[in-house]
């Protein structure tokens, strides 16, 4: 009975520590979304829950706490740079938008203040 409690154990230790983001939309386009403020437009109202999403919008929506809250500890290398083109172009270009997401997603600025010397680096300033 002891083995079988310690295997499962190491089992459901390596089931949740092995936890990720599906990979399923890694390859959106996302250099098409930021040329289209249509596009980008309809995935802001989508996680903002004023409009329709796409399934990987309904995906983003999901994950977009926990990502923040945990630093994307969940994400794919890929997805971690795709989260950073998006917030460089949003802060850059968009910021009223940005700053929509920022007040339901990140209200007390947790997020922003324990990744502000890293974006800082890469010219994204809060």
């Amino acid at each position: 009975m002891n083995q079988f409690l310690f295997v499962f154990s190491v089992v459901l230790i390596g089931l949740v520590a092995g936890q990720q983001y599906t990979t399923k939309y890694d390859n959106v386009d996302l250099d098409q979304i930021i040329k289209s403020d249509r596009l980008m437009k309809n995935y802001v109202d989508c996680v903002l829950e004023r409009g329709k999403c796409t399934p990987d919008g309904t995906e983003l929506k999901k994950n977009l706490p926990d990502a923040l809250q945990t630093d994307c500890s969940k994400c794919s290398e890929k997805q971690k740079d795709g989260s950073r083109k998006i917030l460089k172009h949003l802060v850059k270009n968009k910021r009223e938008w940005f700053n929509e997401l920022a007040a339901k997603y990140d209200p007390d600025s947790s997020y922003r203040k324990r990744n502000e010397a890293e974006f800082a680096k890469e010219g994204i300033v809060f």
